[in-house]
């Protein structure tokens, strides 16, 4: 699932950078500034509220030892379609049309995603790559000069 925010160019968009916090205006939004959007638009936080959010998107507000209030639920999207990534990191339809919300999307809570390559295994890889590459380049090099020596050879001889 995708959450929703407001792109820069004021058009809905999708991330899954979670990293969320309220700005001084009392928007709840990504650590990039971006507004995170419910169905009816951006979601507005009390003045000194401490913020939850749910598994289901849902996000409380509970100012002092009040008990939490819902203050909206996040735009949780499934596309059918694939994304495609912008020049601002954000991800869109092919269309720009927006994703009609999924009610059975999940957030899980604490938990940042993270990469699915291994760095150390990528760099092994890299590496013997680079090898193989350099001693097939020798090997070439080395054909070509036995040719060339054996064209000599054969030209000497007749």
């Amino acid at each position: 699932a995708w959450m929703s925010v407001q792109g820069l160019d004021g058009n809905e968009a999708y991330t899954r950078a979670g990293q969320l916090e309220v700005s001084p205006e009392g928007l709840l939004v990504t650590n990039q500034g971006l507004q995170v959007q419910s169905e009816s638009g951006p979601i507005q936080v009390p003045v000194n509220a401490e913020v939850l959010v749910a598994d289901d998107g849902t996000v409380s507000a509970r100012v002092g030892a009040q008990r939490p209030q819902p203050v909206g639920r996040i735009k949780l999207v499934t596309p059918e379609q694939p994304l495609v990534r912008g020049e601002d990191g954000l991800f869109r339809t092919s269309t720009r049309d927006p994703v009609d919300p999924d009610p059975n999307a999940r957030l899980q809570g604490s938990a940042l995603e993270g990469s699915n390559v291994n760095p150390i295994e990528t760099l092994v890889a890299m590496l013997s790559s680079a090898r193989q590459y350099e001693t097939q380049a020798k090997l070439l090099s080395t054909a070509q000069s036995d040719a060339q020596a054996a064209s000599r050879l054969l030209s000497n001889n007749a």
